[in-house]
């Protein structure tokens, strides 16, 4: 073995031939200049069997930067997410910069097509240049030839394969103390030292931020679209006209890039406001990839269903059932709306789901756990709640446990707790407009609608929400207008007052007048 002090610049050497060649002690090259000179280096020097690419690639210098940084301080990192979100090229980029900064090998060992877990080590050796030999352990004979040799190996795709991996990268990282790894996962390996870099989504402007055609090219998701729909339509650009349908639809696909180039494909037939105008039905529009892509990169949906039959049946209930939320939810909620049998077997399988990038978790200003689908990973559980016919009974739970929350939050709306009550409803005001669509266009309940409405009374007397709310008392009051409805009186009330907190006297003195006259 070298000595140790030859081991231990083994990851400096990679992290800093990496970040050198993103920054070179300036602002971040351009990503064409980068990936050109990459590119041309490997070709010319260094031990490698990485693909050219054939696309420019869009934003994510931070992540390089990052990432570069972790492998020198981690023997094994591993990107994860959900599928499309860009794990494989930004890992090839990271290993193109390592190459030009001096590495000596970078091997890549694309495992998707491979269905087999124990043709695992054969398939890393044939990419590194192993020799096969006769009676000899593959794993065995896959260390003995990386041993001395300083190697960048990147196993992409090891979500099908994770138990496999694991085994192989845990045996040779202790034999070789100058390899080191960078995996592309929908979960983590579970190996010991194993450093763990979920990948964020593409930059796309926030809600309500100005954008003009000057400015949307600054973010990365609409830069994307906006470059490949180029290529789709020679001549596309962003215009005053078209730039707010750039944005919504990058909003809406998450900032996926997966899903933004097959939307960005769609402008050879469509304009972007048609496109942003069927997104509510994704997985019909987002399809027509590349024909040479894995099927599971051409559409979508297939790039969902991927994920989705990796898990275990548990796991796929839960899954389907988590679509009812809307803009988030707690482990509490979790478990009394979509428990399976038992609700404390949610945890686990939540967990599971975090682990393979269809659920993120996320901490709220209260350090409190949070939990969210991406929409389109949502609209896709949607359809499976649907076709297996659970829709209404989960529906059903969400809405009454949601109710249960406005009627406990109610009285305390005035108390010493108002601003904690009043930051918890706002956190929930997605789930609770979806319990009230349910109750009022839904089912037309009346009186969960009522419930929900005088509950809900004082939260929307903040100025913010006084067109909500106005809107939702009176659906509620024209779907129960019976006059014996001992909740009508109070409903009719807040219906008043939030008129005339808007300014509107004529329609609050006569909801007052209704008020009186019910009560």
């Amino acid at each position: 073995l070298p000595p140790d002090d030859d081991a231990s610049e083994t990851g400096p050497t990679l992290a800093g031939a990496a970040s050198e060649v993103v920054t070179r002690g300036e602002p971040v090259l351009p990503e064409t200049d980068t990936a050109v000179l990459a590119s041309t280096v490997v070709a010319q020097t260094s031990p490698n069997n990485l693909p050219e690419p054939v696309t420019s690639f869009v934003g994510r210098a931070a992540q390089i930067w990052d990432v570069a940084q972790r492998l020198g301080a981690s023997r094994l990192v591993t990107l994860t997410g959900p599928g499309g979100i860009g794990k494989t090229r930004l890992a090839l980029e990271v290993a193109r910069r390592a190459v030009v900064g001096g590495a000596d090998e970078v091997w890549l060992v694309e495992l998707a097509a491979l269905a087999d877990p124990a043709l695992v080590p054969a398939a890393v050796a044939k990419a590194v240049g192993a020799d096969e030999q006769s009676g000899v352990d593959p794993v065995r004979a896959l260390a003995e030839h990386l041993a001395l040799r300083p190697t960048l190996l990147l196993l992409d795709n090891c979500e099908h394969l994770v138990a496999a991996c694991a085994r192989l990268v845990d045996a040779v990282l202790a034999a070789c103390p100058r390899l080191r790894v960078l995996a592309t996962s929908r979960e983590p390996l579970g190996v010991p030292g194993e450093a763990v870099w979920p990948l964020p989504t593409l930059t796309v402007p926030g809600p309500g931020e100005p954008v003009s055609r000057d400015t949307v090219t600054g973010y990365e998701a609409t830069r994307l679209f906006v470059e490949r729909a180029a290529l789709g339509r020679p001549g596309f650009v962003a215009t005053e006209r078209n730039t707010a349908a750039i944005v919504d639809v990058c909003r809406r696909l998450d900032g996926i890039p997966l899903a933004i180039e097959l939307a960005a494909a769609r402008v050879r037939a469509l304009s972007v406001d048609e496109i942003s105008a069927r997104l509510d039905d994704c997985f019909r529009l987002l399809t027509g990839g590349s024909r040479a892509a894995s099927p599971r990169q051409q559409t979508l949906r297939g790039a969902i269903d991927w994920s989705h039959d990796l898990l275990a049946e548990r796991e796929r209930v839960l899954f389907r059932r988590l679509a009812v939320f809307a803009g988030g939810f707690t482990l509490e909620a979790a478990e009394a709306v979509a428990g399976v049998e038992d609700p404390g077997d949610v945890l686990d399988a939540l967990v599971r789901l975090v682990d393979g990038s269809l659920v993120v978790a996320e901490e709220d200003d209260t350090g409190a756990a949070r939990y969210r689908m991406y929409e389109t990973i949502a609209q896709y559980a949607a359809e499976r709640l649907t076709a297996v016919g659970e829709r209404d009974l989960l529906g059903r739970r969400h809405r009454d446990f949601y109710l249960r929350l406005a009627e406990a939050a109610e009285p305390h709306l005035t108390g010493p707790r108002q601003v904690e009550w009043v930051v918890r409803l706002e956190r929930e005001r997605d789930n609770l407009n979806a319990a009230l669509r349910w109750s009022v266009d839904a089912t037309a309940d009346g009186e969960a609608s009522m419930r929900l409405c005088w509950a809900l009374g004082r939260f929307w007397s903040i100025p913010a929400h006084l067109a909500e709310g106005r809107s939702w008392l009176e659906r509620a009051l024209a779907l129960a207008p019976e006059a014996s409805n001992p909740l009508r009186p109070r409903v009719l009330l807040w219906a008043a007052q939030l008129a005339r907190l808007q300014g509107h006297r004529a329609a609050a003195a006569s909801r007052l007048g209704e008020s009186l006259e019910a009560a």
